[in-house]
């Protein structure tokens, strides 16, 4: 008598049950969509495949993900809901085979511009969950012939399971970085119910009350700061921070730098070096996004800076990249702290008894850098000072 026959699944439904299990258990949004969109051109035999995801709020598609985006600052381009095949997707929550889009009025053609792929033909699903639609997975040019009704069942179910990782890791992501900055709050709004408490008595002294009211601007400012750079902060790590690529002139960048923040530094009795050569390439980046990395390490070097002491902005270049330093003559850094600055909230101990600060402008800077395939160095010696290097490539993933 011989015993019940063990069903065999095909290889390819084997190998999604295999990587459902993956997905189930990532709660890194970053590596989950990578891994999701390398499973789907694996399980549909497509040469690339990409995620657009979905923004409730702004009604907007955003191109998240691909196999073939080597850089990050591709993540973010706007896909109109009318005028291409994953908006039609997202609107109708069906899935879609084409066999040819030059053929489909729907193509948004932009997307293939910016990663120089051309898609010939597509297969594309709905990302739901819980009964609401968080995107688009789109399977793009068949290796072998064309998609097929299988290969639709197999991104169905992979998208399925997707939709439900994904929106596991952006909550586990959002209750992180809340919880973050619900505990950086406390320390404002403790100092603003004191106040306040202290401002409803009578016999205060007008130089006290005077005092608390600059000690409530001042903390009111705190928590509006705080709050700008978190969300700068969570757009950049959800993919949702729009980088818009232009050349320019590097030298113009770093003398515009100058001139905002050299007059901060002369306020506090500062020097202020420019050292640049006659002749900079120019770039292609984001100008407003370096604009803002180079603001930021020069404000961090005014404020924490000795008495008399002295900032420096320099620059050089190679035929492949940028170099823009900035140095200061400050109290400097222990090793210690140097292994955390990169760190949301991180404050090295002691800084906030020179200048306040919300510890995210460091963290802000590094994924800005990083989005441009480039890099962020430091170094550090305690009584001397504190030196940044930027690393660009002038031309960012060629």
């Amino acid at each position: 008598m011989t015993g019940p026959r063990k069903t065999t699944l095909p290889k390819r439904y084997q190998r999604l049950l295999d990587i459902s299990r993956d997905l189930a258990s990532t709660l890194d949004l970053e590596a989950l969509l990578d891994r999701i969109v390398h499973a789907a051109a694996e399980l549909t035999g497509a040469q690339e495949a990409s995620i657009l995801l979905y923004d409730q709020i702004t009604k907007e598609l955003h191109f998240e993900v691909a196999t073939n985006m080597s850089q990050p600052m591709m993540r973010g381009i706007i896909v109109p809901l009318d005028g291409s095949i994953a908006g039609w997707i997202v609107a109708n929550r069906q899935p879609v085979i084409i066999a040819d889009t030059a053929q489909d009025q729907r193509h948004f053609v932009r997307v293939a511009q910016v990663t120089k792929v051309k898609t010939t033909c597509l297969l594309g699903v709905p990302l739901v969950t819980k009964d609401k639609v968080i995107g688009a997975l789109e399977a793009i040019n068949k290796r072998s012939g064309q998609f097929s009704e299988e290969d639709q069942d197999l991104l169905t179910a992979l998208g399925a399971q997707a939709a439900v990782a994904i929106e596991n890791a952006r909550l586990f992501q959002q209750s992180d970085l809340i919880s973050d900055l619900v505990h950086e709050l406390r320390t404002p709004m403790a100092s603003l119910s004191t106040a306040a408490h202290l401002l409803l008595r009578t016999d205060l002294p007008d130089e006290q009350r005077h005092r608390i009211v600059e000690i409530i601007h001042d903390e009111t400012f705190r928590i509006s700061d705080l709050a700008s750079s978190f969300l700068d902060l969570a757009r950049l790590e959800s993919g949702r921070a729009q980088f818009r690529l232009e050349t320019f002139d590097s030298r113009n960048l770093l003398e515009d730098c100058d001139g905002v923040m050299r007059s901060r530094a002369l306020d506090k009795g500062l020097s202020f070096d420019l050292v640049i050569p006659s002749k900079l390439p120019e770039i292609k980046a984001d100008r407003d996004k370096i604009k803002q990395v180079v603001l930021n390490l020069l404000s961090n070097a005014i404020k924490y800076n000795s008495s008399q002491g002295k900032v420096t902005l320099g620059a050089s270049a190679t035929a492949e990249e940028l170099v823009i330093t900035v140095s200061d003559t400050g109290a400097g850094l222990s090793p210690e702290s140097l292994s955390h600055l990169f760190e949301k909230f991180y404050r090295a101990p002691g800084s906030e008894k020179l200048a306040s600060g919300t510890g995210l402008g460091l963290s802000i800077c590094k994924r800005i850098v990083e989005a441009h395939n480039g890099r962020i160095t430091v170094k550090s010696e305690v009584g001397v000072g504190t030196l940044f290097t930027v690393y660009l490539p002038l031309k960012p993933g060629e």
